[in-house]
C-alpha cells in the first residue's frame, strides 16, 4: 500500500505521472513530496512507487 495525502491506496507499481493522471492533477501545478523529500518534476515519469511509500501532493492556486 502507498499512502497518498494521508489515504492508503493500492498505487504501488505505478509511476508518479500515472498517479497524478488518476487523481486528475496537472503536473505543472503541483509539488510532490515522496517520503519527506521533494520529487523533481523531471522524475515523475520514471519514479515507481513501492509498498510503504508516503506521498503528499500539494496543488498551487492562483489569485490576487
Amino acid at each position: 500500500m502507498v499512502k497518498v495525502n494521508g489515504n492508503q491506496t493500492d498505487y504501488d507499481g505505478k509511476t508518479m505521472t500515472e498517479i497524478l493522471d488518476i487523481l486528475k492533477y496537472d503536473p505543472k501545478r503541483v509539488a510532490v513530496e515522496l517520503n519527506e523529500n521533494i520529487l523533481q518534476k523531471a522524475k515523475y515519469g520514471y519514479t515507481v512507487l513501492k509498498d510503504g511509500d508516503k506521498v503528499e501532493i500539494v496543488g498551487f492556486v492562483g489569485g490576487g
